[in-house]
């Protein structure tokens, strides 16, 4: 059924009860590519527990949502989404303490926005999820996504981003060159390691299923090309520190295939840090935009 506005705005949930711990951590950190070299010593810190484990800043996208009694969840009643039709759209994830290397968490989540593109062009749907420490009740990290559903436009609701609320505003590229490039390979397979932090989707891992979604054979998830990225400003202009990294914010504009090359441009200005990303093997082929770090 399509979506109903008033039903869907509605949904969200509060006290979603998760955890994590140092495995979920490494696991994450070698599926957005750390510890390829297993001598360089920057890197083994996030994904041998040791030394002390470090966490890559974006793991926070796949920490578990959790679960909660009934009566603190408001699931749609009148509306769904063809989610084989989904894609990642824009993301911004405030850390507002480092992230711990095991942790118990507890989540709220809302829904933002819900925005009309028309028939037959889909809807943006921006969710917000503040995720706090369960211990302490100090808060980590507010991540406001929003997704692209294809096939679920023309339900009649806002179709404007213009109105309280419509997700994160689009950071400008500066014009000049940048300041800093970084290539970060991606494995042919790298799809099937990421998809153990928890995305099954088949998109990324079948080809019979990606070809009759419209793509030519499975696609990288964009949370793992998201990652990458962080970890290519992770590893130059934060010199590995996850704690100096504050905020990160993307806009996901086209797909990567697995084994493809991530050539990630950077620009400093003072802590702020403004990155985009093409692939090498497609050139003028921009995969990431709009992307801004904040560093300490």
């Amino acid at each position: 059924m399509p979506i109903d506005y008033d039903d869907m705005m509605q949904s969200g949930a509060t006290g979603l009860a998760a955890r994590y711990d140092e495995k979920d951590v490494m696991l994450y950190a070698l599926g957005v590519g750390m510890g390829r070299d297993p001598l360089d010593e920057k890197e083994l810190a996030f994904v041998y527990e040791n030394n002390g484990l470090k966490v890559v800043p974006t793991f926070a996208s796949v920490i578990n949502r959790g679960e909660a009694p009934p009566e603190r969840q408001r699931m749609p009643q009148k509306s769904s989404i063809n989610f084989a039709l989904v894609v990642d759209g824009e993301r911004r994830i405030t850390f507002h303490k480092p992230l711990p290397s095991k942790c118990e968490v507890v989540s709220d989540e809302r829904m933002l926005a819900i925005l009309d593109k028309g028939e037959g062009k889909g809807a943006v749907l921006v969710q917000e999820r503040i995720t706090r420490e369960a211990a302490s009740g100090d808060k980590l990290f507010t991540i406001v996504s929003s997704i692209f559903a294809r096939g679920d436009g023309g339900f009649g609701g806002p179709s404007s981003k213009n109105m309280p609320q419509g997700g994160p505003e689009l950071h400008e590229i500066p014009t000049r060159a940048p300041d800093l490039v970084k290539e970060c390979d991606t494995r042919p397979d790298q799809a099937f390691l990421y998809a153990l932090s928890g995305d099954r989707n088949p998109l990324h891992r079948d080809p019979a299923f990606a070809q009759m979604v419209g793509f030519p054979r499975p696609i990288l998830h964009g949370l793992c090309s998201y990652g990458t990225a962080c970890r290519a400003v992770l590893s130059t202009l934060a010199q590995y520190q996850p704690e100096r990294i504050r905020q990160f914010d993307v806009r996901f504009s086209k797909p990567v295939f697995p084994g493809e090359t991530l050539v990630v441009e950077m620009w400093q200005d003072g802590g702020t840090i403004s990155w985009r990303a093409s692939v090498k093997e497609r050139p003028g082929t921009m995969v990431l935009n709009n992307g801004l770090c904040l560093l300490s």
